[in-house]
């Protein structure tokens, strides 16, 4: 494995090579000094890498989970939760590259729109019929069929059963 070295100067990409920042809260003329380039207008660059040869072993994860969706993820002495309880796969099956299956998921902690808002949108239910409308007043939790993610779950999964 080579470490390698890249240094050079640009033209500081904040202020455009003035060494001048006018942001949002500077106006009517006046600017400030750019904390990037230190009023220089020249951004030095200094980037430092090692050749990727294979993704090196943690020993300290047991589990691996898709995303994290905001919530605290662990099982300290006072929790009443074990890692499995927050979906995921043991670390031994994410190492050998397996697909996380369904079920996996957060399902416990969030509902469907919440964990695919993150995961993967394309996915992300948008329900707005006559069984469940998707709906919040600034938060999933505080949706009002949020005490009933289990049902969401549900007609996700059968939404979304593989043909």
């Amino acid at each position: 494995m080579s470490h390698h070295i890249i240094e050079y100067d640009e033209r500081c990409k904040l202020c455009k090579g003035t060494g001048l920042y006018v942001g949002i809260a500077d106006r009517d003329g006046a600017a400030v000094v750019c904390h990037t380039c230190n009023g220089t207008g020249c951004h030095h660059v200094k980037l430092e890498y090692d050749d990727f040869e294979s993704r090196k072993e943690r020993h300290d994860v047991e589990r691996v989970f898709q995303a994290s969706v905001g919530i605290c993820i662990g099982k300290g002495p006072e929790s009443q939760y074990k890692l499995s309880d927050f979906g995921g796969i043991p670390y031994r099956e994410w190492i050998q590259d397996l697909p996380f299956p369904d079920g996996s998921e957060m399902r416990q902690f969030v509902c469907p729109a919440w964990w695919y808002q993150t995961v993967d949108h394309d996915k992300k239910p948008d329900w707005n019929d006559e069984h469940r409308q998707c709906g919040w007043g600034g938060s999933f939790s505080g949706c009002k069929y949020f005490p009933e993610k289990d049902g969401c779950w549900k007609r996700w999964d059968k939404e979304n059963k593989p043909t």
